[in-house]
């Protein structure tokens, strides 16, 4: 049985079954400035035609006759970002700041290549990044293939997904631990019988699983306990994604360095809604989550981190019949971090067109022009100076995209 594998064995472990699978990961504290990753994924493919709102284009306005964003200056519309962009006006008091201070950036048209418009094919596409010509290896995602080029690069590297199960993503050789964050409170298992069932293993070949695994454990348990000794003076909801994003925050300062999370919902078929309305309250809780990463990692950590927003595809540029859109294609990413570099933060990055009837792709979607695994091959090689055989070996056959994010 591998290290990584054993505290998924509830049977041994009950209280595996409580917290989600725990695996080994390394209890040195990171330096704040050690560069930091979180990947966010949206799953159940956003309406990114809410989020960053064509505000230029006329066809937008005509393609979506009850649930368009307003123009910047209307009442509940758009706020603006540029001449041709605006940002949805929930966000207006936790995104929009940090797009303001040069630590946000959006880029549209990006995506995969994917076509079976398929929630599930394209996610599981998505966290391998491996070629779509041929078989899938779904024991080797491209976060692991990432963390383990750093690891042979001598640099110290801990990955973290904040889910109850291990994402594609990270599955592979490399350690990785995984803890969903939403329902953590007190351990079924005290420190009395952590004590016991580590020594039932003492002297074995599983010895040093069993410790790290409690420790993983330990270290979320005292993260939580501190926010909620602050939570009288903090104004933040104590619910869904704004709480989970302080829990990331204060072990992505202190312990883990790349991380993943996923956040579900985003599949609005019927009655999507426009500045308010079931998409807008998913985007304003999103927005608060992202908004208190920022200010919970702590300034310097935060000059060093670079958070990735994600989703499978995007949606349908016309609304359907029952006020929502359907699956689409091309979709747009989100990049948040103290560190973006002055040509992407405040600004609408990567290549891009006008946005009209006759530059929808099948005359229904967003066109992908950002291949994901091209930008985020330029992206990692400059946050970790990676060269072109290291980018080869998380992305295969892929030529990076440098866009200067960072």
């Amino acid at each position: 049985m591998r290290r990584r594998q054993l505290l998924s064995v509830t049977a041994m472990l009950p209280f595996a079954a409580h917290l989600g699978r725990l695996q080994a990961a390394s209890s040195d504290m990171l330096q704040a400035a050690t560069p930091r990753l979180l990947m966010v994924f949206l799953r159940g493919a956003y309406d990114c035609s809410s989020l960053l709102v064509p505000t230029a284009s006329d066809f937008y306005y005509a393609a979506r006759p009850t649930i368009a964003i307003g123009r910047p200056g209307e009442a509940g519309g758009a706020l603006p970002l540029d001449t041709r962009w605006g940002l949805h006006p929930v966000l207006a008091g936790s995104i929009a700041p940090l797009f303001q201070a040069g630590q946000a950036s959006f880029l549209p048209f990006a995506g995969i290549n994917d076509l079976s418009r398929s929630h599930f094919e394209t996610q599981d596409a998505i966290e391998l990044g491996q070629s779509q010509n041929g078989r899938r290896d779904y024991g080797s995602g491209f976060l692991n293939r990432l963390a383990q080029v750093l690891a042979g690069d001598r640099r110290q590297v801990n990955p973290m997904a904040f889910t109850n199960q291990l994402p594609l993503a990270l599955r592979g050789p490399q350690q990785a631990a995984n803890m969903a964050l939403g329902t953590v409170g007190r351990p079924v298992v005290d420190e009395a019988r952590s004590s016991v069932i580590a020594a039932m293993y003492q002297g074995t070949r599983l010895a040093d699983a069993v410790h790290e695994g409690f420790a993983v454990r330990d270290a979320v348990q005292r993260s939580v306990q501190d926010e909620m000794d602050r939570a009288g003076r903090d104004a933040i909801s104590s619910k869904g994604f704004a709480l989970v994003a302080q829990r990331m925050a204060g072990l992505m300062r202190e312990r883990f360095d790349l991380g993943f999370v996923d956040v579900g919902g985003w599949d609005t078929h019927i009655n999507q809604g426009g500045a308010t309305g079931q998409l807008a309250g998913r985007l304003d809780e999103l927005g608060r989550g992202l908004a208190s990463f920022a200010r919970e990692i702590g300034a310097e950590p935060w000059r060093h981190t670079v958070v990735v927003v994600v989703s499978e595809f995007g949606r349908t540029f016309r609304e359907n019949g029952n006020r929502g859109t359907d699956h689409g294609h091309g979709t747009v990413y989100w990049l948040l971090g103290g560190g973006l570099s002055a040509r992407a933060g405040g600004h609408i990055v990567g290549e891009q067109l006008e946005v009209g009837e006759n530059t929808l792709f099948q005359n229904r979607d967003y066109p992908v022009l950002n291949e994901y695994r091209a930008v985020l091959g330029g992206l990692f090689a400059r946050m970790y100076g990676l060269n072109a055989a290291q980018l080869q070996r998380v992305f295969a056959g892929v030529a990076p995209k440098d866009l200067q994010l960072v």
